[in-house]
């Protein structure tokens, strides 16, 4: 049995409230923000060759979560997200490359508008049916972008040099879909 046998051809939901969408920044260069979006919608379609398969997310920007009331404000402000010109961000994959459950997704990330193509270093988790009969599959994916490749160009210079917010943006994912049900 290969790595992805399990992993039946048709569309899969995701499986938000066993799943997260989430970042880390630098901040002032001494230490990282953590933050999630806590509103995501994707679909999964398995394709009969698994690498044919094609992936299309829906990210709520409103839904930024760091933590901090202040910061998470700010981020849906202009300076950031402007999340009232630009309530959404997504992607939609170009291609799958995972060989024998590991390797890249390929695809185009949009965030305000700006349309750029990313690889997710990917690992395919595997399939369970779960205690309630419900067949799941599970995948681990990161990539790192350049958030002023995005339009998102706000900083502060800081007092001991550098900036106050790091341009790379490490994403990372951890995502559970749900089998189309027969």
């Amino acid at each position: 049995m290969t790595t992805f046998d399990r992993l039946v051809p048709g569309t899969w939901n995701f499986d938000a409230a066993h799943s997260k969408v989430g970042f880390t920044v630098r901040h002032a260069g001494i230490s990282k923000v953590h933050g999630t979006f806590d509103q995501a919608e994707a679909v999964l379609n398995v394709a009969e060759q698994v690498n044919q398969s094609r992936i299309e997310a829906t990210i709520q920007t409103a839904s930024v979560n760091t933590a901090n009331a202040d910061r998470d404000a700010h981020v849906r402000g202009e300076d950031f997200f402007d999340v009232e010109k630009f309530p959404t961000m997504t992607f939609t994959s170009t291609s799958f490359d995972l060989g024998d459950g590991e390797g890249t997704i390929t695809g185009e990330l949009t965030i305000k508008g700006i349309t750029k193509t990313v690889e997710l270093d990917t690992e395919f988790n595997g399939v369970v049916v779960d205690a309630f009969g419900m067949t799941r599959a599970g995948f681990e994916a990161q990539t790192t972008i350049s958030r002023k490749e995005f339009g998102l160009t706000w900083n502060a210079a800081i007092e001991a040099g550098g900036v106050l917010v790091s341009d790379k943006v490490v994403i990372t994912l951890d995502a559970a879909f749900v089998a189309p049900q027969a």
